[in-house]
């Protein structure tokens, strides 16, 4: 098969990587396609997976619809000349445009219930739409389901094991308390009029009272006060890093799913609710979640509580539950693909639709 990967986020480095590398060695022909935004690049040149860059970062929303555009146009060159077989994505708004042009199947992977203009722009033109099955919404009967996380795709233990010197080489020990905390920008397109910490110098302030080391990951500048507590190792180390951090405190939710399939439970402060985010907080309490006006209080004295307590087997056996009911999610990826690659008429003026 040929088959085109497009990456918008860092988190789509990760979720896809492995698969990259699977497909690959099966055979398969990829190509992927990322437009810059954080550590993107950064992240897939480190992971040494070959790619061209179709386009830059937005800093607005009004600037994400021109990058949006530039990317898109961009891809159906490419696509057009490599004439794939599956074109797959996180969120899939180009994937889904651009397959549909190209007589390609697409196939998008997604787990953000509240992203209603991705929904609205990706689902109506992709052909397979796969979810966790704790996905909040029905898509159709192009949905396929899985039982387990985006995070489950790169941190399931069959592909990741921490490395110790990660705490060496951020200047901490063994026995320090360690607190990762995440600041968003709150300027992605579902995240207007959302909001999380009310003071993050108060909540610092407050971790390291109780004991903590606080080491900062944000999408914002931080206030000079924070900037000594600044994550700065590589960013794909940062995974090591919340493996053995004992807790997690932010407004991101991926990082907080992160958190909790590694067995380290996070406070999610955030005013928006997620599918995959409430089950890991009611099946397997390896999230707390808080996301109503006093969000940053409650929340606070959560962390705060998570690190004067310093249990840390009960985290674990919540960890192993879940493990023993969810899968390795690049499986998944790859089966997916390769079943609408097989679905593709081999004259493929149009792509014959997935029994899925």
């Amino acid at each position: 098969m040929r088959v085109i990967v497009t990456i918008q986020h860092p988190g789509h480095v990760h979720f896809f990587k492995h698969a990259i590398r699977t497909l690959e060695a099966r055979g398969h022909d990829l190509h992927v396609f990322a437009r810059e935004n954080e550590v993107t690049v950064d992240l897939l040149e480190r992971a040494g997976i070959d790619h061209e860059v179709l386009a830059g970062e937005s800093h607005s929303l009004v600037s994400l619809a021109a990058v949006q555009a530039t990317y898109e146009t961009r891809l159906l060159r490419r696509a057009r000349r490599i004439d794939p077989d599956v074109i797959t994505a996180i969120g899939g708004v180009a994937a889904a445009h651009v397959a549909s042009l190209v007589g390609a199947t697409s196939v998008v992977f997604y787990d953000t219930e509240h992203a209603t203009i991705i929904k609205t722009l990706a689902y109506p033109f992709a052909d397979v739409v796969c979810t966790p099955e704790c996905y909040q919404g029905d898509v159709g009967p192009k949905q396929i389901t899985y039982p387990g996380y985006h995070e489950l795709a790169y941190l399931h233990p069959d592909r990741f094991e921490p490395d110790p010197a990660v705490l060496c080489d951020a200047g901490l020990e063994p026995e320090d308390t360690i607190v990762v905390m995440r600041l968003s920008s709150w300027d992605s397109s579902h995240d207007v009029g959302q909001g999380g910490f009310d003071d993050p110098v108060e909540v610092v302030d407050r971790l390291e009272d109780a004991g903590a080391t606080v080491l900062l990951t944000s999408e914002v500048d931080l206030p000079p006060g924070l900037e000594s507590c600044r994550y700065t190792l590589e960013p794909d180390r940062m995974h090591d890093l919340l493996a053995y951090a004992d807790c997690f405190v932010g407004e991101g939710a991926t990082m907080a799913a992160e958190a909790a399939v590694l067995g380290t439970p996070a406070v999610y402060v955030n005013s928006l609710a997620l599918g995959y985010v409430s089950e890991l907080a009611d099946e397997y309490g390896l999230v707390f979640s808080y996301n109503g006006e006093d969000r940053h209080t409650r929340s606070l004295e959560r962390a705060v509580s998570i690190v004067e307590d310093g249990e840390s087997s009960r985290w674990q056996r919540r960890r192993d539950r879940l493990l023993a009911d969810r899968i390795d999610v690049t499986d998944v990826i790859v089966r997916e693909v390769e079943t609408a690659g097989s679905a593709v008429d081999p004259g493929r003026s149009t792509p014959t639709p997935n029994p899925g």
